[in-house]
């Protein structure tokens, strides 16, 4: 689960940079509304950065389909979710906010996985 402890620095840092580049870059940029997005992109993206680092190490005592799976919806709902409301909001294309809801389904499924992953440590 390497991969997923690297995808979790690098999806970290990147939320910091974006966070730190919407407070100061954007703010007299964006309109209110298009600022609120953006950064509902940022907050989504740390928290799931740092959902797929609790993967990563928790990949170290429980292998397995599960939490690989988790893992690989939690990246997809970065890339579609948090990455769509960027471009929404920076572009100012309304018509991106539909792929918008693919990266919540996908964050969505994610959560579910992990539970499945938990829900088989009590079969032990």
């Amino acid at each position: 689960m390497r991969v997923f402890l690297l995808l979790a620095a690098f999806f970290g840092f990147t939320a910091v940079a974006l966070g730190a580049f919407a407070a100061h870059g954007l703010k007299s940029q964006l309109s209110a509304d298009y600022l609120a997005v953006f950064q509902t992109g940022v907050h989504y993206q740390m928290v799931h950065a740092l959902a797929l680092l609790a993967l990563a190490l928790l990949s170290v005592h429980l292998p397995g389909r599960a939490l690989t799976l988790a893992g690989g919806l939690f990246v997809l709902g970065i890339l579609l979710f948090s990455g769509s409301l960027y471009l929404l909001s920076l572009s100012g294309v309304r018509g991106l906010g539909i792929i918008t809801p693919f990266g919540g389904l996908a964050f969505l499924g994610g959560w579910l996985s992990l539970g499945v992953a938990a829900w088989g440590l009590t079969a032990r």
